[in-house]
């Protein structure tokens, strides 16, 4: 029997996900699958991205994974329909940018849209994009941002973010993050843009996630927290998972 969820992004970003995942299915078992190796996802071609999340999903099947996540925005914009019709006997959840929120609960601020370059020039964001517009969105392709995420150099966080924001100072009120390594320095983003709010997918990722699993009978009915496991594909797997840990813990 199939008793896992697999989730998988382009490094452990998608530990965000994960955490809001928790607040809902706390007795499942996740198997995370840390894809570093191949970060960042956004600035690779749609083929390459469909290549790899066709080898992971492989993988977590392999693994007795009953439905998987799609934890990254442009994984989820490139592959997910190719993911969904090669494998028809499993749910796939994707994360998306959380656009259509800013249109549901803040509509008439100006919002800045922070995603990948792969993400902010796909077509999936760009249907939801003409369908939700308030016409006063700046897109912002953060190129390097994952990757100094990932790589937790401060100093190197805090010089881009005022380098790359700046301009948006006293502009923007809505925030979409719209990689799910972004939440991981909301607070930091906040010291230079101030008093912003801020929007990402995943709450509503894990809300859907579950509707799925009652929906396909795959909830796990034991009253127990389930178990994380956690791989990771670089070759500092240690201290990916010693970070990965400590954000899970912030939830």
């Amino acid at each position: 029997m199939q008793n896992n969820i697999g989730i998988f992004d382009s490094g452990i970003g998608g530990v965000t996900v994960l955490r809001e995942i928790l607040k809902v299915l706390p007795n499942e078992n996740y198997i995370y699958y840390s894809d570093s190796i191949n970060n960042p996802y956004g600035d690779k071609s749609d083929e390459e991205i469909i290549k790899i999340c066709d080898k992971i999903v492989q993988k977590l099947i392999e693994n007795e994974c009953k439905a998987i996540v799609i934890a990254c925005n442009t994984a989820s914009a490139k592959a997910v329909k190719f993911l969904r019709n090669k494998y028809t006997n499993i749910p796939f959840i994707a994360i998306e940018p959380a656009y259509k929120m800013v249109h549901d609960y803040n509509y008439n601020e100006p919002t800045l849209v922070m995603a990948t370059k792969g993400t902010i020039e796909s077509e999936k964001f760009n249907l939801l994009y003409k369908k939700y517009n308030n016409h006063k969105t700046y897109l912002y392709s953060c190129v390097g941002l994952a990757d100094i995420i990932e790589e937790g150099n401060q100093e190197k966080l805090e010089k881009y973010l005022k380098s790359n924001l700046g301009i948006y100072i006293g502009k923007v009120y809505n925030v979409v993050l719209g990689c799910t390594h972004y939440p991981l320095v909301q607070q930091e983003i906040k010291k230079v843009l101030g008093d912003v709010k801020f929007f990402n997918g995943a709450s509503r990722l894990a809300i859907h996630l579950k509707e799925i699993l009652e929906t396909e009978n795959l909830i796990n009915q034991e009253n127990k927290c389930g178990k994380i496991t956690f791989i990771d594909t670089s070759k500092q797997p240690n201290n990916k998972q010693e970070r990965f840990y400590q954000f899970l813990k912030q939830y």
